[in-house]
């Protein structure tokens, strides 16, 4: 039986954290043994809020795709591409943006979400800040789904809204042009763990709480040893609240087994286990579980012209399954 095609991109933004890794990448790689998988490092949209920073943008594209590889997405499995790579999904961005109502960007709040960036503070943007690209990212990232009429988009509850206008779209587009041929495409729901940063926040490079994948065991421990843990506990032998540990605990939860976890509720609980030997326990778990995926990603790095080779040969595969979507578009269009 034919797979059903997925979707999914992410904005090339240099070296991932582990919130990336927790919150998309582990879907992904589960994902690519059951459908047919088109993962792209998404550089157009970085240029929506980063048009005047690109001296490191091709650089920070090839770190993106290699942290994907050296956490096991597979380019025998996966079509791996880079989203500049393929002016099909320009093309269709056209196509779509002489269909699509100013109301329905405008209302989009993943728009919303992106003119925060612009400011910086999280206080929204002035119309004036707001650029063209930055207005028409929803019919971009529209595009870039219906590039392909995928069947499938992973997405966690909160980016249900997100997913909304491409099936507007393509409904929109069937219904002018009389034809069925633009699937609209279904939401996969996924369970994204919130993974905070080490001061508690949301994790971020910009916020510089971030822990990388890349980051050495020295780095990670670093990092860990200044975790926000139980504010109301000042001694080692203080009956510690696991429950109101900001976020050490919070990472047990997510990245040690059962007992690990367990055993540290436990000690923290009745006094016997202090802040600091937790977090070098952790810290010793999250080095242990990345390392085999650090050591990779160090012999990638080494050889770049391999991640380039994948690059090159992924986005080839793109182009050719993508021209096939673009020519029925455009006899449907009736255009030459």
């Amino acid at each position: 039986m034919k797979k059903k095609k997925i979707v999914s991109g992410m904005r090339t933004t240099g070296k991932l954290h582990l919130g990336h890794y927790m919150g998309v990448l582990t879907n992904w790689i589960e994902l690519q043994d059951d459908y047919d998988c088109y993962f792209f490092a998404a550089d157009w949209h970085a240029l929506t809020t980063k048009y005047d920073k690109t001296e490191n943008l091709k650089s920070d594209t090839r770190e993106v795709v290699t942290d994907w590889l050296a956490s096991g997405l597979d380019p025998k499995k996966s079509t791996i591409y880079v989203q500049s790579m393929l002016p099909q999904t320009a093309e269709l961005h056209i196509y779509l943006s002489m269909i699509t109502p100013q109301n329905w960007v405008e209302r989009d709040p993943t728009l919303k979400d992106m003119t925060k960036i612009i400011r910086g503070d999280g206080s929204g943007a002035k119309t004036d800040t707001v650029s063209y690209g930055l207005l028409g990212y929803p019919v971009l990232m529209s595009a870039d789904i219906l590039t392909f009429n995928a069947d499938i988009v992973p997405v966690g509850n909160d980016q249900l809204a997100h997913l909304e206008i491409t099936r507007d779209i393509a409904r929109r587009f069937n219904n002018i042009y009389k034809t069925d041929f633009l699937k609209e495409p279904l939401p996969k729901l996924t369970q994204v763990p919130l993974l905070y940063g080490i001061d508690g926040q949301k994790m971020g490079k910009s916020f510089h709480n971030d822990i990388k994948i890349s980051d050495t065991e020295e780095e990670t421990t670093k990092k860990i040893m200044k975790c926000i843990t139980d504010r109301s506990r000042v001694r080692k032998t203080d009956k510690g609240h696991p429950d109101q540990c900001e976020v050490a605990f919070k990472y047990y939860q997510i990245f040690a087994n059962e007992e690990e976890t367990k055993c540290c509720e436990q000690e923290c609980s009745l006094g016997i286990r202090g802040c600091a030997e937790c977090k070098k326990n952790l810290a010793a778990i999250i080095n242990n579980k990345f390392a085999p995926i650090r050591e990779k990603r160090n012999q990638l790095s080494k050889n770049p012209e391999i991640v380039d080779e994948i690059i090159q040969e992924g986005s080839k595969k793109a182009r050719i399954e993508a021209q096939k979507v673009i020519d029925k578009i455009r006899e449907i269009i009736n255009i030459y």
